[in-house]
């Protein structure tokens, strides 16, 4: 099947960042966000990036005059499922919250529409069963910075047909990305390794091992990261790391508890880039 019109769900930090680079790659893009001035603030992002590539010789005028007229935008699910022939959800990594949205895109989306979430630990076999699709529904979990991250991981549910992940496969190699097939297991491969390393790092530094500073610049010359695990979580965003983590020790048991210190990082309001503060400060954001 040919994808030419996508509906990114949610205009978080992945989500437009998914947008963004669908745009670029020639695909008509529809963003949605139930809130209006979040939507606004990444069309505003979006707008800024595409200018700063043109700048810097990374994309045409041209290209970005063209990608700019991909991208539409919707605060109503419904509105951007109607058209669409994929649909990426990229909300909250919240289970029940996945699974109303999807059940709402099943419902308005074409017959023929691929419903694929970006989750980047939970069961796309979970999300699909809510559907009367599961062989159209799939995992593709993008990578933060989106227009940057090379790779996408695809996750197959119990009931994903082939055709499915042929057809997803070639929309992320038209976004320029490479592909690697998973079969589902909680936090498929990258992230239990992720999330594993930083909850390491997290525990020694709470034990007084190092600072963040040079727990992260040991990973990075020492083991040639390309970026520190603390600083890494702080881009993720601490509640973001902590559903995970919560989600994986859940599923798999005792090594994914979640340091103390993020769970208390994160009640203190300390989220990372996002907050201006986590293991980092940061006074622009």
């Amino acid at each position: 099947m040919s994808i030419q019109r996508i509906a990114v769900i949610g205009s978080g930090t992945m989500g437009r960042g998914i947008a963004y680079t669908a745009a670029l790659a020639g695909f008509e893009v529809m963003l949605q966000d139930i809130s209006s001035d979040v939507l606004e603030k990444a069309k505003q992002y979006m707008e800024k990036e595409m200018a700063k590539s043109a700048e810097r010789g990374f994309i045409t005028d041209g290209q970005r005059e063209e990608a700019l007229q991909y991208l539409s935008y919707t605060t109503d699910i419904p509105d951007a499922a109607k058209n669409a022939d994929l649909v990426i959800e990229a909300v909250v990594e919240v289970m029940e919250v996945k699974i109303e949205v999807f059940k709402l895109l099943d419902m308005h989306a074409p017959e023929h529409t691929i419903l694929a979430t970006n989750t980047s630990t939970m069961s796309p076999t979970e999300i699909a069963a809510s559907t009367v699709r599961p062989d159209k529904c799939i995992a593709m979990h993008f990578f933060n910075p989106v227009h940057k991250m090379k790779l996408v991981e695809l996750i197959r549910g119990l009931d994903t047909s082939d055709a499915t992940v042929e057809t997803v496969k070639q929309v992320a190699e038209k976004m320029g990305k490479e592909t690697v097939e998973v079969n589902e297991f909680p936090g498929f491969v990258t992230s239990r390794m992720n999330c594993l390393i930083g909850n390491e790092a997290m525990n020694m530094l709470m034990g007084g091992v190092a600072s963040a500073q040079d727990i992260d610049k040991a990973l990075k010359l020492g083991l040639n990261h390309p970026m520190g695990p603390l600083e890494l979580a702080d881009l993720v965003g601490l509640d973001s790391r902590l559903r995970n983590m919560e989600y994986l020790y859940r599923h798999l048991g005792e090594k994914y508890r979640p340091s103390p210190i993020l769970v208390k990082y994160v009640k203190a309001g300390r989220l990372g880039r996002k907050s201006g503060r986590g293991f980092y400060e940061y006074i622009d954001r």
